[in-house]
Order: C-alpha cells, then sequence, then structure tokens
C-alpha cells in the first residue's frame, strides 16, 4: 500500500496541470487495475478541503460532493469511511469547516460529550460546547 499527499488528490480533482492530472489518473487505475490500494489520512482530506475553498473557490457542496465520491473509490482507503462520511454530512450541511465536523467525528468515536471550542459557529450546532 501506498500513502498519497493531498497534492495528488487536488491534480485529479481540480484537473489544473494536464501532466499532473494524467499522472494522478494512471497511478489511480494501475491501483484499481492491479487491486492495490492508496492511503489517504485524514489530514490530507482536510487539506484538500482547505485547497478547495480557499485556491480554487469551490462551492462547499460540490466539496461535499467530491469527498463523498473519493471515500467510495476502490483504490483509496481511509482511517473511517463513517467518521469522514459522517464530518462531510455535517460540512455540506453546517456553517463550520470540515476539520472541525472530522475532529466532533474523532470525539465521538473516543466516547466524548463534546467538543470544547470557542468557535460561535459551531456553538449552534450539536457536539460543541464553550469552555
Amino acid at each position: 500500500m501506498i500513502a498519497v499527499d493531498t497534492n495528488v488528490l487536488v491534480r485529479f480533482v481540480v484537473r489544473d496541470d494536464a501532466r499532473q492530472t494524467c499522472r494522478a489518473r494512471r497511478l489511480l487505475e494501475r491501483l484499481q487495475s492491479e487491486g492495490g490500494r492508496a492511503y489517504v489520512s485524514d489530514i490530507v482530506l482536510c487539506e484538500l478541503v482547505w485547497v478547495l475553498e480557499r485556491s480554487y473557490r469551490v462551492a462547499r457542496s460540490e466539496i461535499a460532493d467530491v469527498l463523498a465520491r473519493l471515500i467510495r473509490a476502490r483504490p483509496l482507503t481511509f482511517d473511517s469511511t463513517e467518521r469522514i462520511a459522517g464530518a462531510i454530512q455535517s460540512y455540506g450541511q453546517g456553517k463550520g469547516d470540515f476539520a472541525d465536523y472530522l475532529i466532533r467525528e474523532h470525539a465521538v468515536a473516543r466516547d466524548c460529550d463534546c467538543v470544547v471550542t470557542f468557535d460561535r459557529q459551531l456553538l449552534r450546532e450539536s457536539g460543541f460546547v464553550a469552555p
């Protein structure tokens, strides 16, 4: 198994550099055909969202769709597709950052009662409380 960095997924999703896009696509196709796997960490997903939002101005709903497709992609493996799926759903509907929702999903998985935060937007949502 290999791990992929954020920039490989950015090229695959955005397709703004023909050469690198082709290389990223071929990598995933090769893994698919050979039964190989590529690990995508939660950090890479958070960076991907940040890059798509900030650098490419991709809409939140489109980013949620991209993430949902990625977690269903056969050659890609993640720490927990269930936690990521929960974070994607909250991100698509909420106002917080994807990373915040992923933090909450990890907290819930660890049997935490809540996530303590100063973020006022998040305090309006379940699972987040002020200190």
